[in-house]
């Protein structure tokens, strides 16, 4: 049996991060070795156990880094991220990178640092989210040339808390539709007096409600017909244990951007 893996989750305080707190502290294959939060965060000198609702685990949550780590999960945010990654290149430790509402510029970052360090990138950790995409892959590849043409559409749901729309996961779903479907045009919400809607556009629609933990609709619209690809979380450890997941296939690979289609094998 190989040893646990030796991983720092940045971002520790979140919602996301606490999660990991719970899942990590009861996976065999992993031992928690830091819970970081930035240096203003209130938590500093708790026991992350207790931060995340769960017994005292003996491990105070900081902002400083540890040696001896084998990788990280960052759940911050796009600062907090490119923060850590920084970190993880300078001392060339593998990093997953869960947080969302980066910049193209931030994005490209990553890029360069996966040259140097394994890197996952995802923006959605989930297995089911993951093998949706692949199914909204070969819709769209399918439907690219249907008679009348096929309109596609993009309805994501959030808690309240978050901050960026639409999530980046509604915007993967987009990219990959649009990849398949040749299409470049990307609305985001209509108003107003818009006039027929194009056949080469894709419609992105984001709902905040209460805390709603993640739900995206995949829409095909044909002549006397419709798919639908839903796919919802109820919780967030599908999100925590697909992180961890990411975590154990990046420790020992080469240098590479990685994907979770990656690490599930799609």
């Amino acid at each position: 049996m190989s040893s646990p893996i030796q991983l720092a989750i940045h971002g520790a305080s979140g919602r996301n991060g606490k999660r990991l707190i719970a899942l990590g502290s009861v996976d065999p294959g992993v031992h928690l070795r830091a819970a970081i939060v930035r240096a203003s965060s209130k938590h500093l000198g708790e026991d992350a156990g207790v931060m995340a609702g769960l017994p005292n685990l003996g491990l105070e949550v900081t902002s400083d880094w540890p040696n001896g780590l084998d990788v990280v999960i960052d759940f911050s945010s796009p600062e907090g991220c490119m923060s850590a990654l920084e970190h993880c290149v300078s001392e060339m430790i593998p990093i997953v990178i869960a947080s969302t509402g980066l910049s193209s510029l931030q994005i490209d970052a990553i890029g360069s640092a996966a040259k140097l360090i394994p890197v996952c990138y995802a923006p959605n950790m989930s297995v089911a989210v993951n093998l949706t995409m692949k199914l909204v892959e070969q819709a769209a590849r399918a439907l690219k040339d249907v008679p009348g043409g096929a309109d596609v559409e993009i309805i994501e749901r959030h808690h309240r808390y978050k901050e960026d729309s639409p999530s980046g996961t509604a915007l993967k779903f987009g990219q990959i539709a649009a990849k398949e479907m040749g299409i470049s045009n990307h609305v985001h919400g209509r108003v107003g007096q818009v006039g027929k809607r194009p056949h080469a556009e894709i419609g992105y629609h984001a709902v905040r409600v209460g805390d709603d933990a993640g739900q995206h609709t995949i829409i095909f619209g044909m002549e006397g017909e419709t798919i639908e690809l839903r796919v919802a979380a109820s919780n967030r450890d599908c999100y925590a244990s697909g992180a961890i997941a990411a975590a154990k296939f990046l420790v020992g690979k080469p240098p590479k951007q990685y994907s979770m289609f990656d690490v599930l094998g799609l």
